[in-house]
């Protein structure tokens, strides 16, 4: 190591900065947990304060917010639609594309599906606002047209979870497809001149040769996602619903929920959930890759 560091102590020299921010926004934060465990208050400070164990994880858990528990299952059922979707739709975009032979179509049609990757939440927010507004909005002017009565979306909780999932996917699906866009330009074009050598028809190569050799990578980006399951976008739920109370309880996810827990609830109860959030998504990371090497024969994130 002496050696090393002698040799090349210009570039560690360089890494410097990077490390000292590591340590201190990554590292030195961890003390603050501690917060979790306690009534924490102002005078006593993180330390000082009355150790509680997990009365406030159970308090969330347990009945006495009404909420908690409804904010966990509306996090896991986007995030699981989601994740389901947001597989499915990129990768049979890539598909498609990489069997496009004219070049400047192909440049626009990928530019236009990238586009909604780079709109904020609250442009989509607009945008479905535009389509569900009970007065002006286009879905509603189209039931009038034909002779429906018009619905109050905006009143209605039932219809968000898909519109909110379907956004989700709409947003991500362009960047997604382009990954799998990647990983589809470096396989070996001789398997598929092979196939077809073989009678394989475009259905077949697809079944045999590219979802095979895409696994890889799919199992890697499934599995970052499932580390992520138990947090939910408060960008994408306050950008497409807002502070709207009659949808709220439909919609609210954990991270919404601790946003609004904090004001009444304090530091503690809201580092707690946050703790209880990391802390799944590490065990359903764990178990889901020691799955996934034995099933993918090795093929893992770890």
């Amino acid at each position: 190591m002496k050696k090393e560091f002698k040799r090349n102590w210009q570039l560690y020299l360089m890494t410097l900065p990077a490390i000292i921010f590591l340590i201190m926004f990554c590292y030195i934060p961890y003390g603050g947990l501690w917060m979790a465990f306690t009534d924490y208050n102002v005078v006593d400070g993180i330390f000082g304060s009355r150790f509680v164990g997990l009365q406030n994880i159970k308090y969330f858990l347990g009945s006495g917010t009404g909420l908690g528990l409804k904010s966990v299952r509306n996090t896991l059922i986007i995030n699981f639609w989601g994740l389901i979707f947001g597989t499915v739709f990129p990768i049979t975009i890539a598909i498609c594309f990489n069997d496009v032979t004219n070049k400047v179509y192909k440049k626009i049609a990928q530019s236009v599906m990238f586009f909604p990757y780079f709109l904020s939440w609250v442009v989509v927010g607009a945008i479905i606002y535009a389509f569900f507004s009970t007065s002006t909005g286009i879905v509603n002017q189209w039931l009038t047209n034909s002779g429906s009565e018009i619905v109050r979306w905006y009143a209605e909780p039932k219809y968000w979870k898909p519109i909110i999932i379907i956004a989700d996917v709409w947003k991500w699906c362009g960047y997604n497809s382009i990954i799998y866009m990647a990983a589809l330009a470096g396989f070996d074009s001789t398997l598929y001149e092979a196939a077809q050598v073989d009678g394989a028809n475009r259905f077949k190569q697809i079944i045999h040769i590219t979802l095979p050799l895409l696994r890889p990578t799919v199992v890697i980006l499934t599995l970052m996602a499932i580390g992520r399951i138990f947090f939910g976008d408060f960008g994408m739920i306050y950008g497409i619903v807002g502070n709207n109370s009659l949808l709220y309880e439909e919609v609210a996810v954990i991270d919404t929920y601790v946003y609004s827990a904090m004001r009444t609830m304090g530091f503690s109860y809201t580092t707690a959930i946050g703790l209880m959030q990391s802390v799944m998504g590490l065990i359903l990371i764990t178990i889901s890759n020691h799955f996934a090497k034995k099933i993918n024969e090795g093929e893992g994130l770890f």
